[in-house]
């Protein structure tokens, strides 16, 4: 396989989990809004929600933003920007107005597409970056389940074999 395809595919299935699926779809069910339109039906009182004494929308929102930010760092600046970073800080945010709710979601918008964006450029990927962006993936698909599960309006359509 050459490393364009590879490129091609990763930018492919990660633009599928954040903006849906645009034709074929490999990870979503067809027609599923992605991540961030998801995340554009919830109020800020719906982010404030929690299941079962969890984590709030907001805090797995704020989490992303955070993780998509070290990747975007690591892609501008190489190096390990993931020795030092704070994951715990995220995980403190709770109830959130419209003006933070809207900050946290346009701010995953941003480090989304700027991810996105980093993907399609060629890179040598082996070891540790290979991993590590493969990783990203599973850790966002893993929020996002997270996510619908605690606000039904984020769940993506059914598929029709259910």
């Amino acid at each position: 396989m050459r490393a364009t395809e590879l490129h091609d595919a990763m930018t492919q299935l990660f633009n599928e989990l954040t903006e849906g699926p645009t034709g074929e779809a490999y990870m979503l069910n067809t027609g599923d809004a992605g991540l961030l339109r998801s995340l554009d039906k919830l109020s800020a009182a719906d982010a404030s929600r929690s299941a079962n004494e969890g984590a709030t929308i907001a805090a797995h929102a704020q989490h992303l933003r955070y993780g998509m930010s070290l990747m975007n760092k690591w892609a501008a600046e190489g190096g390990n920007p993931f020795a030092n970073a704070n994951w715990g800080e995220a995980w403190k945010i709770s109830t959130v107005d419209d003006r933070t709710w809207d900050a946290i979601r346009a701010g995953l918008r941003d480090e989304c597409r700027r991810w996105s964006s980093e993907l399609k450029t060629e890179r040598e990927l082996a070891g540790p970056a290979l991993l590590g962006t493969l990783g990203s993936y599973a850790h966002l698909a893993y929020h996002l389940g997270a996510i619908r599960q605690i606000a039904k309006a984020t769940r993506g359509p059914r598929d029709e074999a259910v």
